[in-house]
């Protein structure tokens, strides 16, 4: 039989996404924390950042995440990602960018979207148990923040979960900033320069296995 030949798979290699991700989770927030703080007014300038530092960075680097086959970092940075472009539209409706308000109109209904994910990020924060210790911290505030705000948005005890919103999306930046920071330094010098902590272990009682290689070595290094 003629030799048919050999069939070479070519696989592209991609740069982990997680610094650039992160830094758009980190910027979008602290931008509308200060306004949930009072120190800036209005969310007309809150959603340039929202689109393309919280929708579009995030969304870009989970399309990343799922080509190296970083399932959690594809999934997480995605539906936050798509959660920045939802909050953008509805604060672009609100302000009747997008045309007349019907009297129907709800705002109520963003409250139901905050219950929404963090039902999905209770699953997710889970699994940042068993990544490392900041980014368990992360979901944990992501979820008081989901929580706060679906709280204050209908209008239940309005100023204590404004307030507890403003101050958990201030944390969730800082947090964020560090994870991006240390992230990019760890992988530009090929070392832990800045830790994460350790994975608390809460359910899985050994090393995870997961396909992504990347995440592997993080542990490792932990």
């Amino acid at each position: 039989m003629e030799n048919m030949g050999t069939i070479t798979e070519v696989k592209v290699k991609m740069s982990d996404p997680t610094a650039l991700g992160v830094f758009g989770l980190a910027i979008v927030t602290l931008v509308a924390a200060s306004q949930k703080m009072g120190w800036t007014t209005g969310v007309e300038y809150v959603l340039p950042w929202a689109i393309f530092l919280g929708s579009l960075a995030q969304i870009w680097a989970s399309i990343i995440d799922f080509k190296n086959n970083n399932y959690f970092g594809a999934i997480a940075l995605g539906i936050y990602g798509l959660f920045w472009m939802g909050v953008a539209a509805h604060w672009a409706i609100s302000l009747g960018w997008i045309g007349e308000l019907s009297p129907a109109a709800d705002p109520r209904q963003l409250a139901v979207a905050f219950f929404g994910y963090m039902i999905f990020s209770l699953f997710i924060m889970v699994a940042a148990f068993e990544i490392h210790t900041v980014m368990a911290a992360i979901l944990v505030l992501i979820n008081i923040l989901f929580f706060s705000l679906g709280m204050a948005t209908l209008g239940i005890n309005h100023e204590l979960f404004a307030t507890i919103a403003a101050y958990t999306e201030f944390l969730i930046s800082l947090l964020g900033f560090y994870l991006c920071g240390a992230t990019f330094l760890n992988n530009f010098f090929g070392r832990t320069v800045l830790s994460l902590g350790k994975p608390l272990g809460l359910i899985a009682k050994g090393p995870i296995e997961v396909k992504n290689k990347k995440a592997i070595k993080v542990a490792e290094n932990m």
